[in-house]
């Protein structure tokens, strides 16, 4: 029988015609036989299972196997013995080259049909040994599945007692060496069956016995720390951690993470290979073992090998929101390393370019998973703008991005952030704070922000880069008796010279701490900013007068000696004049008093108060991006405010108001300006700067900084309550007070007073209304007739007789920001830019500069955004536009540096001619002598520090290039990007931008 079934199956026969002659030959097997008939038919099966060259000729062999194995037990039993076993699983069956790959599939069908026979236990016993003995030969994926197969079939094969302990972790060993060769996607399919079919296997031993759960996961933690390894181990390890249970993740992690053994070269590795898991698809709890095992560091303060594995591995994560199938995973453990990584913006700003392209993409796929993640993904942004505020040229595209988006409310995100932090101690991180490489392409030094001391670092940038007062301190000698200002000698010398890319104020800090500032709370930085330059003042005042040291190196004319005379250095950078007046309005005797100041504290006016249509007692004039060149009969100086420019009151003439005047700019139909661009002798349609006119003009329905001086020096009645105490009179009466300019600072400093205190919820609030800056401000300044004629030498305005007001010109050169709701949180930055009066590049030094008011405005000069750390590159756009993209970033203080030819005409001759003698100030030896030795230090720091993370580097896992996804995805739109459901199939590429 077993010679005409072998002549069937070898005939050339259709298919059908051999299928009815094999089942008449199966049939007749079912009869009785004869024990050598029945080997002879048992040896043409095996051979047809094993060696049987289609798919028919093994179902054929299978069939009949099955017929015997059933009918004929006895015979099927001698013949299946455990010296054949043995010879198929050491030997293989087949000629040699061509050993069959179906022996396991045999032995599994042939199992079956021996479970209660004598021999059975022999077999077992046989298949214990030999199913080790081939999990160490590191069998391939389809050969370990097979076997996983067995065993699951016939769990008294699986290896027992210390064996099955080894078995195993050799199990775990085999399958980090899984690799997928094919990355077809039926193939891609077949592997990940396999896999499964092998974590199964371990899933069932781990259930019945327990005690091998352990011992797996450090064979497990071994080979995923391990240095040595030539090739990485396969992320299908990932598949065996889903059948952890959860119970055990405290225990195993704080094991782990506690275990002085493990260095920190292999916890990185380990944890960096497991990021890597995320990748794999319809693993289950990958993402909470990976932040279990991320917080757990964070409790032992493992912070730098948290912070090398979040900047290497973060950008792979993000990319893999890309792949409906991991999406939810991914997602989860972006958000832990994101909402935890709050120490620096570096780990957000390395997803700042791939955003907008993944919004994109995830806004096309138009699923449940992609709507989801797009509402957590912008919750997570906001959460980023919201804790590394400062940065609006970085952000503008990203806010573009999700701006049609839910965003979350401030007691969300400070939820959010609070309970993800690594430690609640923010000193625990300040000395991996920032890691940078090196310094700015801006040539500008950064400062350290060493606790909530953005406040001072952003006055300090400010007060640094008003040029003339920066010259002046350095220039200072040694021995000059101001403790205070010494030090800021030597910081303003740091940010000068120092190749750092940020240096820590610390010193200075401790120094100008105001008594009354809790240690580490965020503080107003106006108030800083006063009680520093009040400090400096006054420690002028007690010590050696600067005006002393101008005189002895004889730079000072007589003039400017008398000048300068009795004024500090504060004084001559930032002191102004005001004049104050009251008027009684019954004896019309005004009484005046003359105050001096550093700054303008400017409230806003009342919101029913329409500013551009308000009587204006003195004109605060904002000029536009042009040339600036008034005609003469401009320069004439006004009179008193009180007769050319009061409000109407009773019992006088009725006085026409005098408005706001913004230079440069008309709406259509508007009547023409007298000072408008036309009279400047400018084209403004070609001008190229008049494209920024919008920003440099504020729109009617917002404030600009001109209403809020002009309501500073617009009148105030005194009536009622405030009613007047007049000398003349010896009564009460009604009054009305004005305050006039009668002295302007050399640098301009204005406080825009946004904080006020709510009564209702005994806070400060914040005005978060928009205010346009100008970039060039012309400011009233009264004169008196004895100074008029010699102001007026120094520049091209004639006067009229008697006292009035000249205007006086300033150019915006910094702009302090808050980002934030209230005064007691948030984040400063600043923006600014150098302005001076030196000659314009490519123009001869012996060539005489062209007056101030020549020079064109605007964007001529370079603007620098500084944000502790970092400094960047900006323009005046970025500073006219940060709160229509971020409205809780508010100019708050901003510095004007006043034009020479005008008031201030002797200060800047005698600031130039210092410059000509001197150059660059010279600095004393000490203070030369720290900064080369700190370079030193720096350069021997960075060669350390490039050693130390050359180790770490080396020892983070490769994995393939993450952009590729990304890339993919721009360019592959007929692809959603995935395989599931709600990805409609998928593609081709959908799952090798995987793992595989």
């Amino acid at each position: 029988m077993d010679k005409i079934l072998e002549a069937v199956v070898m005939s050339s026969y259709p298919n059908n015609v051999k299928q009815g002659l094999v089942r008449r030959v199966i049939e007749a097997a079912k009869q009785p036989m004869d024990s050598e008939q029945c080997w002879s038919m048992l040896e043409l099966s095996t051979k047809l299972y094993l060696t049987g060259d289609t798919k028919y000729k093994r179902e054929i062999g299978k069939e009949v196997l099955e017929v015997y194995g059933h009918y004929h037990p006895e015979e099927f039993e001698e013949f299946f013995n455990v010296r054949f076993l043995l010879s198929l699983l050491q030997e293989g069956y087949g000629p040699l080259g061509k050993r069959s790959h179906y022996v396991l599939d045999y032995i599994q069908l042939g199992l079956q049909f021996v479970l209660e026979s004598p021999s059975a236990n022999s077999i077992f016993s046989l298949l214990r040994i030999e199913v080790l003995r081939k999990i160490c030969e590191r069998p391939s994926p389809k050969q370990c599945a097979k076997i996983s197969r067995l065993l699951i079939q016939h769990p008294q094969c699986i290896p027992m007692g210390k064996h099955q302990l080894l078995f195993c972790q050799q199990l775990i060993r085999c399958i980090g060496h899984f690799q997928c060769v094919s990355e077809g996607e039926e193939e891609i399919m077949e592997f990940l069956e396999q896999v499964n079919k092998v974590s199964g296997l371990l899933q069932r031993i781990w259930r019945t016995q327990t005690s091998t759960i352990l011992p797996s996961l450090k064979e497990l933690f071994t080979i995923i720390s391990s240095t040595e390894e030539q090739e990485a181990p396969s992320n299908a390890l990932a598949s065996v951690v889903q059948f952890v249970p959860l119970e055990l993740m405290d225990g195993v992690i704080r094991n782990l993470t506690n275990d002085d053994s493990i260095t920190d070269v292999q916890m990185m590795m380990a944890i960096g290979r497991m990021i890597d898991w995320v990748s794999w698809p319809l693993g289950k709890n990958i993402d909470k073992w990976i932040i279990a095992l991320l917080k757990g560091l964070a409790a032992v303060k493992k912070f730098s090998i948290l912070i090398e594995v979040t900047l290497s591995k973060i950008e792979k994560v993000f990319s893999k929101l890309l792949y409906p199938i991991v999406r939810e995973g991914a997602l989860s453990v972006l958000q832990y390393m994101l909402l935890s990584f709050q120490h620096s913006h570096e780990a957000f700003h390395l997803l700042l370019p791939h955003i907008p392209r993944l919004v994109a993409s995830l806004r096309k796929e138009d699923s449940n998973s992609a709507t989801s993640s797009l509402e957590q993904l912008a919750e997570l942004i906001h959460c980023m703008f919201f804790r590394f505020s400062g940065f609006p040229d970085l952000y503008e595209p990203v806010l573009e991005a999700v701006k049609a988006l839910p965003i979350p409310n401030e007691d969300r995100i400070k939820h959010l952030l609070g309970q993800n932090a690594w430690t609640s101690q923010k000193n625990e991180l300040a000395c991996f704070y920032p890691r940078l490489a090196s310094k700015s392409e801006t040539g500008k030094i950064g400062l350290i922000n060493l606790g909530n001391t953005c406040y001072m670092n952003s006055i300090i940038q400010s007060l640094f880069m008003a040029s003339d007062f920066r010259h002046s301190v350095l220039n200072l000698t040694e021995g000059n008796s101001q403790p205070l200002m010494t030090k800021l000698q030597w910081l303003f010398a740091f940010l000068e010279h120092s190749q750092r890319p940020a240096i820590s104020p610390e010193s200075f800090l401790s120094a100008s701490w105001p008594p009354w500032f809790t240690p580490g709370a965020q503080q107003d930085c106006s108030e800083y900013l006063k009680y520093l330059l009040d400090r400096l003042h006054e420690e002028e005042k007690t010590g050696k007068r600067i005006y002393q040291k101008l005189k002895e190196s004889s730079l000072m004319s007589q003039a400017v000696e008398h000048h300068c005379l009795n004024k500090t250095l504060i004084e001559k950078m930032f002191g102004g004049k005001m004049m104050t007046k009251i008027r009684c309005l019954k004896c019309l005797n005004v009484s005046s008093r003359e105050e001096a100041f550093t700054d303008l504290s400017l409230a806003f006016p009342p919101a029913d108060r329409n500013m551009h249509g308000s009587t204006s007692i003195l004109p605060v004039e904002e000029i536009g991006p042009q040339f600036i060149e008034p005609p003469e009969n401009t320069g004439q100086l006004t009179g008193s405010p009180w007769i050319r420019r009061k409000a109407p009151m009773a019992g006088d003439p009725a006085a026409s108001p005098k408005l706001v005047e913004t230079l440069g700019f008309r709406e259509p139909g508007e009547a023409t300006n007298p000072l408008s661009g036309s009279d400047f002798g400018v084209d403004t349609a070609k001008d190229p700067l008049s494209a920024f006119g919008e920003q440099a003009c504020a729109p009617k329905d917002s404030r600009s900084v001109p209403d809020l001086i002009n309501y500073f020096l617009s009148p105030e009645r005194l009536t009622a309550e405030n009613k007047y105490h007049c000398e003349k009179c010896a009564s009460l009466q009604d009054a009305e007070k004005v305050a006039e300019l009668t002295e302007g600072p050399h640098y301009l400093i204005l406080t825009l007073l946004r904080f006020s205190f709510d009564p209702r919820t005994m806070k400060r609030k914040k005005i978060l209304d928009n205010v346009s800056i100008p970039v060039v401000l012309k400011l009233p300044v009264l004169v008196a007739p004895e100074e008029t004629e010699e102001v007026c030498q120094c520049g091209k305005d004639s006067t009229a007789p008697g006292s009035g007001f000249m205007s006086v010109v300033y150019d915006l050169c910094s702009v302090v920001v808050h980002s934030g709701i209230s005064s007691e949180s948030g984040h400063y930055y600043c923006y600014s830019r150098e302005c001076t009066d030196t000659v314009p590049q490519g123009q001869p030094r012996d060539r005489v500069p062209k007056p101030a008011s020549d020079k064109q405005l605007d964007f001529e000069i370079q603007w620098y955004l500084f944000n502790d750390t970092r400094v960047s590159f900006s323009s005046f756009e970025s500073v006219s536009n940060v709160t229509s993209f971020f409205p809780k970033d508010t100019a708050y203080v901003l510095f004007y540096r006043q034009r020479p030819g005008r008031q201030s005409c002797l200060l800047h001759e005698a600031l130039a001619e210092a410059g000509r003698l001197h150059g660059e100030p010279s600095l004393h030896k000490d203070l030369m002598e720290a900064i080369s030795k700190d370079n030193i230090l720096y350069l021997q720091e960075q060669e350390k520090e490039a050693r130390n993370r050359a180790a770490y580097i080396s020892a983070l896992p490769k994995s393939p290039l993450w952009w590729r996804d990304l890339d993919r995805d721009k360019d592959d739109d007929s692809s959603s990007g995935g395989c599931s459901p709600a990805a409609g199939g998928g593609g081709s590429g959908s799952f090798h931008g995987l793992v595989f």
